[in-house]
């Protein structure tokens, strides 16, 4: 059977492929919260440096999975068949990582990461304006509850002087995650990994372009490696097959995940411990999560039973 090529409104999904997604999607987090503690092994003035040699250790990664799962002809298959959804997808996430470095150039990582965790409530609105998916007040009440444990969590770092730069390119990283996020749920017939293979190409194309200088040392490098190949490309993989199983706000929800276990890595391996604040927010993050999570399976399973 060939593959539809036009617009269509995926079915609903069963139980069990919904669970994969949720495991997916909580998996994916999971990953990309190691980021800040590699970070921190890295003594790398320019930025731009680490964004390139990241980018092409996830994108070697992700063709290596497709060819290891798909094999040569269907990897060519799939970049040549995501069509625009696919290269839409690809631009948001590499808009998203570069606008990442780009915003901690003018504002604080609190932020950043305050602005962001607005994503499960603007995948929510694109979700419902453009294409009606109705989002239940479970799920309203618990973005809520996300973006004022966030909000607490980075209370003790917000202040100074406001930069328009640099929350604009905050906020344009959660339109465009949360875009990518409903695009994906959408068009759930399109196979995703090539897309974000591509904008790991773009990132790190545009990255070439702006980098001082692409010398690291051997251990810099190995981090690099597990940056780019592990956190950044197997984060992707998982997210973008995940996503396509799940309403795009719980998708944006499970990504908050990471936003709460960052800090936790962190202080645990660099011994960076966080402040009262950040435990308390955190607290109220996962608390709402795992309520969500615990209502949603429960509901599930009773339209299951009643099939």
């Amino acid at each position: 059977m060939s593959q539809p090529t036009s617009f269509q409104k995926p079915a609903l999904a069963t139980q069990p492929s919904q669970t994969n997604g949720i495991v997916l999607v909580l998996g994916s987090a999971i990953v990309w919260s190691f980021g800040g503690t590699l970070a921190r092994f890295l003594d790398i003035n320019d930025s731009w440096t680490v964004v390139f040699w990241r980018s092409v250790f996830a994108a070697l990664f992700l063709i290596g999975f497709m060819l290891l799962r798909d094999g040569p002809r269907s990897t060519v298959t799939l970049f040549r068949t995501m069509g625009l959804p696919g290269i839409a997808v690809g631009l948001c996430f590499a808009i998203a990582s570069t606008s990442f470095i780009l915003a901690l150039a003018y504002t604080t990582v609190a932020n950043v990461v305050l602005i962001q965790a607005g994503v499960p409530l603007i995948a929510a609105l694109i979700a419902w304006v453009l294409f009606r998916e109705r989002i239940s007040l479970l799920t309203w009440l618990a973005i809520a509850a996300v973006i004022f444990g966030v909000a607490i969590m980075v209370s003790d770092s917000i202040g100074g002087t406001v930069s328009l730069i640099g929350d604009a390119l905050a906020l344009l990283i959660a339109l465009v995650f949360a875009t990518a996020t409903v695009i994906t749920r959408r068009y759930a017939h399109v196979r995703m990994t090539p897309a974000v293979c591509l904008g790991t190409i773009v990132a790190g194309s545009v990255a070439a372009t702006q980098a001082s200088s692409f010398a690291v040392t051997l251990p810099e490098l190995g981090v690099l490696v597990v940056f780019g190949a592990l956190n950044f490309g197997l984060g992707l993989a998982l997210f973008v097959t995940g996503a396509r199983l799940v309403p795009s706000a719980l998708a944006a929800l499970l990504g908050t995940t990471e936003t709460v276990l960052g800090p936790l890595w962190v202080a645990v391996i660099h011994g960076e411990i966080p402040s009262l604040n950040t435990v308390i927010g955190g607290a109220i993050v996962l608390t709402a999560l795992l309520a969500y999570l615990s209502v949603e399976m429960w509901r599930q399973r009773r339209l299951v039973r009643a099939s």
